[in-house]
């Protein structure tokens, strides 16, 4: 394996990984929003805190009249799309 390549994987993988965990920090508020999660608890408001800023482009996007709708859809909409540009520009590493 080349230097090159092997340097392509690596950036590769932290690309995914870093998507990965900004998916997961989205997806974790969603849970904790859904049960309902102590919002005074430090962690519950730091995951709250980093998911409004990640999700600052789509959060309120959508209108629908139940809260909870428009936190699954707006938050799970910017998970997935880091989701799926992450693992793209990672599978364009890889296969470059």
């Amino acid at each position: 394996m080349s230097p090159r390549h092997r340097n392509g994987n690596q950036a590769a993988t932290a690309i995914a990984v870093v998507a990965d965990i900004l998916a997961g920090t989205l997806i974790l508020w969603i849970l904790m929003y859904l049960l309902d999660a102590n919002r005074a608890n430090d962690l519950v408001s730091f995951v709250q805190d980093a998911a409004r800023w990640l999700a600052g482009w789509s959060y309120d996007l959508f209108t629908f009249d139940a809260a909870w709708a428009r936190v699954v859809a707006g938050y799970g909409l910017a998970a997935l799309v880091y989701l799926f540009i992450g693992h793209a520009v990672a599978g364009r590493l890889r296969r470059s």
